[in-house]
């Protein structure tokens, strides 16, 4: 039977150990076949809402995208996945789409799409927008 071996290096380690107790931590484990690092990770599609965006080249993964509502006093933070979905802080599952990741921190229904930033400021809406005029071309 083949055996697991995970190895972490020393940095990830030391971030483990000061992470809070309410704080996630994402970690992203690459196969390789043993002696050399692998240069090539295996492919992943996306898929879901977020997919069209992705093979655009307009959304990439590990993107963080975050959302403050001020009057509301809430503000989330998501991590894009190479799948297309959305690990949001303070979830143990990724969610499938925009929506769903705003409805979990925002306990309402909300469109996510019009709430959720790139790190420049750019709304998700906005990059879905661009993608429909490209493709209209």
């Amino acid at each position: 039977m083949p055996t697991l071996s995970i190895h972490f290096d020393s940095a990830v380690l030391a971030h483990l150990a000061k992470a809070g107790s309410d704080e996630t931590v994402h970690v992203t484990l690459t196969l390789s076949t043993g002696a050399a690092p692998a240069t090539t990770s295996p492919s992943v599609v996306p898929h879901g809402p977020l997919a069209g965006l992705m093979q655009a080249g307009l959304l990439a993964p590990d993107t963080v995208l975050t959302f403050h509502q001020r009057r509301a006093g809430r503000s989330g933070r998501a991590v894009v996945t190479a799948d297309g979905q959305l690990i949001v802080d303070g979830h143990a599952r990724p969610f499938p789409s925009p929506s769903k990741a705003a409805e979990a921190v925002t306990g309402n229904i909300i469109n996510g799409w019009t709430l959720w930033r790139l790190p420049d400021g750019t709304l998700l809406d906005d990059l879905r927008r661009e993608l429909a005029t490209t493709n209209s071309k």
